[in-house]
């Protein structure tokens, strides 16, 4: 089995387990849910080795680095950090039915770098700036931050769907209580906080000794800036000024919007050091 096969085989298995979430949420089928998140962990397993495979196939070809340098694999890999954290959350709270908001977000970021030829799925070398150690530490905390503020996003959507009336019947009724959607949305924007400020704490360090300056006012890092702003106002709402509820979840879809955007705007739309190939 090589790369490319364990890959493409996860695709089809996060969809597959959108699938069980979406049937258990739409028939009210709990043993659905539950085979939902089976194969969501299958998938995590392929997607896992797909990764690991590629390092190693990077090394085989004389290239020898993380799989970490290009869009393909940002995306390969910001589905497995959300694939991780999902399957966390669930098995902590529980609530399988965010499953449905979830799973969604997990195939779709790895299906857009199996299915979109502009993506680049060739293992190709590293520029020399990106030959480094830190190439590691920031992707993976930048892209475990991206993860938090991707389930985030998904509670934050979530508290609009969910009724406000208790005997209300619709589907949506099934949904998490609007007190643990709002605290489920908190968490996640605090761990997704922290791991973006040291991802952009390795990257001023990485910038540094590759370019001689710790902070170049590149797109991507002015707009990671931004991102972060955006994520300290919601933290600063939430616990000075005790907001909640609709308030914060717009917050909470604004920042994965300047998350978006950092990670794809800057990308087709600015061209920087930080452009992926």
């Amino acid at each position: 089995m090589n790369s490319s096969f364990a890959l493409s085989s996860a695709t089809f298995i996060y969809a597959l387990a959108s699938v069980f979430y979406i049937g258990s949420f739409s028939f009210k089928k709990q043993i659905l849910a539950k085979i939902g998140l089976i194969v969501l962990i299958i998938g995590f397993m392929d997607n896992t080795a797909g990764i690991i495979l590629r390092w190693i196939e990077s090394y085989q070809i004389g290239y020898g680095h993380a799989p970490f340098a290009n869009m393909y694999e940002s995306l390969v890999f910001f589905s497995w950090t959300v694939a991780l954290l999902y399957i966390f959350v669930e098995l902590k709270y529980k609530k399988d039915a965010i499953g449905v908001f979830a799973t969604p977000l997990i195939f779709l970021a790895i299906a857009y770098a199996s299915f979109d030829p502009s993506m680049g799925s060739k293992i190709s070398p590293l520029v020399p700036a990106l030959k480094s150690n830190w190439l590691i530490a920031h992707v993976i905390t930048c892209f475990l931050g991206y993860a938090g503020f991707a389930l985030a996003f998904g509670f934050a959507i979530m508290y609009f769907f969910k009724p406000e009336d208790p005997n209300s019947t619709s589907i949506f009724t099934r949904l998490p209580s609007l007190d643990l959607i709002d605290e489920l949305t908190y968490q996640m924007v605090v761990f997704g906080f922290l791991f973006l400020t040291i991802g952009i704490i390795t990257g001023a360090v990485w910038a540094n000794s590759a370019w001689g300056k710790y902070w170049t006012w590149d797109p991507k890092e002015t707009w990671s800036l931004v991102t972060w702003f955006v994520y300290a106002i919601f933290m600063h709402l939430r616990m000075m000024r005790g907001w909640g509820g609709k308030q914060l979840a717009w917050v909470s879809i604004i920042g994965f919007l300047c998350v978006l955007f950092t990670y794809f705007g800057v990308n087709f739309l600015l061209s920087g050091l930080h452009s992926y190939s």
